[in-house]
């Protein structure tokens, strides 16, 4: 098993104390404590008990911290699209979910899907011609599909080895007996 390779100094943990006590962010002071705890002897398991974090995460900012110091540690996400929707858009989307299928509002050629029913690509072709906007995840649209009250439904399963003339005669011979 390797031991690690990153001790801290007196200066660099005192470095990475004083950015904790003045970081605003939660994230960021996290990442402060979890590093400067690691470079103290801790082990990577405890640390990430604490922290509550991953030990992938751990090294990542680790060796962030290795190469470009204090402000590589700072939180980066920018986190675009959880607000891209105001609550009354939201649910001006909802009605139209609710009210109409993908065929009505989007035409027939207009639809990702068979236009019966809304689909994560309906729903991004809808926001694109109605609000302008485009999300950066499927999981956005999935998320907006939650919101407005629909579910993932998978389809009904067919049995592709079933013949169906079969099944007719053997429901007549059942009505037959019956």
């Amino acid at each position: 098993m390797r031991t690690r390779s990153f001790p801290l100094t007196e200066h660099q943990a005192s470095e990475l104390q004083a950015a904790y006590l003045h970081a605003q962010e939660a994230d960021t002071k996290t990442r402060y404590q979890a590093v400067r705890l690691y470079g103290r002897g801790h082990p990577a398991a405890q640390i990430c008990d604490i922290c509550a974090c991953s030990t992938r995460s751990l090294l990542n900012w680790t060796r962030a911290y290795r190469q470009r110091g204090v402000s590589a540690l700072v939180d980066q996400r920018l986190g675009g699209n959880r607000a891209k929707l105001r609550p009354e858009q939201i649910e001006a989307v909802r009605h139209q979910l609710h009210g109409y299928t993908p065929a009505q509002l989007l035409s027939k050629g207009g639809c990702a899907g068979d236009g019966q029913f809304w689909t994560v690509a309906d729903l991004a072709i809808l926001l694109e011609r109605d609000h302008g906007l485009t999300y950066q995840s499927q999981t956005s649209y999935r998320n907006l599909l939650q919101k407005c009250a629909f579910s993932y439904q998978r389809p009904a399963k067919q049995y592709k080895s079933h013949a169906a003339l079969k099944v007719m005669e053997f429901e007549e011979l059942l009505e037959k007996n019956s």
